[in-house]
Formats: C-alpha cells, structure tokens, sequence
C-alpha cells in the first residue's frame, strides 16, 4: 500500500456530510510506510462511503489552524496519526502510531451504525462473479 494525496479536501466532506478519515504521515518515516497497508484494508471496506486523507505533514503549516476544516487543525505532533471524523464533522478516534485494522473497523462501524464485529459476519470483499443467492430469494 501507498499513501497518495487525497483526491478531496476535508471542507467537501463537511459539505456534503460524509466521513472523513485523516491519516497525518510522512514519507520518510518506516511507521508511516508499514501503515499504509492498514489504511489501504479500510479503504477498501470504508473507501466509498468515507473520505479517506493521507496528509503527509510537509504540507501542514507550521502551527497548528484554528479552523476545524483545516487538517493542520488535528495534526499532534507525531506520525502517524489517524483522526476518523463523522458525518456531522465530530472526531471519533484520534490516536497516535499504527493502528490495528480492526480499530479502525470498529470506529468505522460505529459512524455509520452496523454491528459490532462480534456480531456480524467479518467483512470481505465478494468474487467478481459470485452470485448473490441471499438478493434473489
């Protein structure tokens, strides 16, 4: 996985109500290169519903912004750093270092209200030809 500039900016995912996923980053750092695979497996659950920012902390000012549309504004000084924000703009996780994919899930789960994992079949992605059979019943 790789981390790439975010194709929005975080004031379109408060504009058009959508979650947002930041993950602060440098490139030189091994911790940052590592969490790209995790945030590539949230992705690719989460990826269409959700924005997801990889900000890489060359393009953050160097103090920290008051506004809340602002990435620079959750930045802490340390990478990476990952900041999940619900739909109405309100942060529901914010940690420091490599997260565990199944943290983010759980976040993930909570913002757009499925079951727990516990509770529910794991999450993964269908075969390109396989036939729904539940859909047609």
């Amino acid at each position: 996985g790789s981390l790439v500039p975010p194709k929005v900016k975080l004031t379109d995912s408060f504009k058009r109500k959508k979650p947002a996923l930041l993950v602060i980053y440098t490139d030189d750092s091994s911790d940052s290169k590592q969490y790209a695979i995790v945030v590539s497996q949230l992705q690719e659950f989460y990826g269409r519903e959700a924005d997801f920012m990889p900000i890489s902390i060359d393009s953050l000012p160097p103090q920290p912004s008051p506004k809340l549309t602002e990435p620079g504004h959750y930045y802490e000084g340390f990478v990476p750093q990952t900041v999940i924000l619900d739909q109405s703009g309100k942060i529901v996780f914010n940690e420091k270092g490599q997260i565990p994919v199944e943290k983010g899930d759980d976040d993930f789960r909570k913002v757009f209200d499925l079951l727990p994992r516990d509770n529910s079949v794991a999450l993964k992605r269908r075969v390109v030809n396989e036939l729904n059979v539940e859909l047609s019943k």
